[in-house]
């Protein structure tokens, strides 16, 4: 299996695993759960995020398609930098409100992220194109 093939694939694990460690820690939050808490909670995402953003940097490299240079992937930085803010916010807000607002709009915008880089279109599905 060549490099590329290889990263693809740990990439889109990561992503995967990501989402549904945020998903796993907003239902623990709004349960009120102390696995929140939990030591496997706060240092596992930082392992997953990390080998995601590593991931990414090296298909990047290898593909040669920067941010800047290629307006999807400019678009998932951004992306990416408004999905942190969101989740957050979401885990940490100040009111229940304030939180459910914030997890509504961190799924939302991971969802955008993940139509960019299936459809390499900075728009997502956002595009009127379809």
């Amino acid at each position: 299996m060549n490099t590329y093939v290889v990263l693809k694939h740990l990439h889109v694990a990561c992503v995967a695993l990501s989402a549904a460690g945020f998903v796993l820690r907003a239902y623990w939050m709004l349960s009120g759960s102390a696995l929140l808490r939990s030591r496997a909670a706060r240092v596992l995402p930082h392992l997953v995020d990390s080998a995601l953003l590593a991931s990414a940097i090296a298909l990047a490299v290898l593909m040669r398609q920067y941010p800047f240079e290629a307006p999807w992937v400019s678009a998932k930085v951004a992306g990416l930098l408004l999905y942190i803010a969101l989740g957050a916010q979401a885990l940490r807000g100040h009111t229940l409100r304030r939180r459910l607002a914030a997890l509504a709009a961190a799924l939302f915008t991971y969802a955008w992220i993940v139509s960019v880089a299936l459809s390499k279109n900075p728009a997502g599905f956002l595009s009127m194109n379809g």
